[in-house]
């Protein structure tokens, strides 16, 4: 999609990661495997509701691997900077190159990255001005698909109709199929544990990233990254207010905010006043 590739080799990050994929792939094949697909055999839900799961769950997964790939705004060791803007301009302390005001110097990426939110060990990846929008995305697919399949599992067991296929599909089984009796038989013996686990994954998920998703907001309403509040900086600065709606197109990249959802593009950065995008 016209992307630079960014991989940060960070073994803490990896295993970070590695577990969001995990309670991904546990969701995205329990839930279905126990809920969602024999219930709709027996005619409890419509189709179109194991379509829309899937289809957030591809959302999240592209917004993950998207927001852990893309540059966060890496500036380089030469900077160019416009005649116009160099009192907007200034030096890092750590890397002694000229950066932008609201860059932050990562310590764990070891460069400076434009209007860095933070670093985030779960995308093993800096949040910056280039891919804040993606980590958003991320943020809001998982607590949908977390809601999701919370839901489901509290309908399977306290509002759908008990499912009468699943032991006599298991007892006409063929020799043959001696692979998708162990399966079915592994699920029907350990379906409450199964699901007690998935339950408690997606509390917990969801628990986490409902702060996380509304510290976020909260800091593009008031145009103030996690590391600003952290160092108090903006107190003490008299700036101009911007709309909500300016702020959050500066984030996406874009004034049509059903493209805000669509994680299957390339961000191409307003243009606006620079006093305004660099008023720190």
């Amino acid at each position: 999609m016209g992307l630079r590739i960014h991989f940060v080799v960070d073994p803490h990050g990896w295993c970070c990661m590695g577990l969001i994929v995990f309670v991904w792939l546990y969701n995205i094949v329990i839930i279905p495997k126990i809920v969602l697909f024999p219930h709709y055999e027996e005619g409890h839900i419509p189709g179109i509701l194991i379509i829309f799961f899937y289809g957030i769950a591809m959302f999240c997964l592209v917004a993950l691997v998207r927001a852990s790939i893309t540059d966060p705004g890496r500036l380089p060791e030469n900077p160019k900077i416009p005649h116009g803007e160099r009192e907007f301009w200034e030096l890092c302390n750590k890397c002694n190159l000229m950066r932008p005001k609201r860059s932050h110097h990562c310590s764990r990426c070891g460069h400076c990255v434009r209007r860095m939110d933070h670093h985030c060990p779960w995308i093993n990846n800096c949040v910056g001005e280039d891919n804040h929008w993606l980590f958003l995305q991320l943020c809001f697919y998982t607590e949908l698909l977390t809601c999701y399949a919370l839901m489901f599992s509290f309908c399977h067991y306290y509002y759908f109709l008990p499912l009468k296929k699943r032991n006599l599909n298991i007892k006409e089984c063929q020799l043959s199929d001696v692979y998708n009796i162990y399966n079915d038989l592994f699920l029907v013996r350990h379906e409450l544990a199964i699901m007690r686990l998935a339950a408690f994954m997606g509390i917990t998920m969801l628990v986490g990233i409902t702060g996380l998703f509304y510290t976020q907001l909260i800091g593009i309403i008031t145009d103030t990254t996690s590391i600003e509040k952290m160092s108090n900086c903006c107190e003490e600065i008299s700036r101009p207010r911007k709309p909500w709606q300016q702020t959050f197109s500066e984030v996406f990249g874009t004034r049509w905010k059903i493209l805000w959802f669509i994680p299957f593009r390339q961000r191409q950065p307003l243009r606006v006043p620079y006093h305004f995008a660099n008023h720190v």
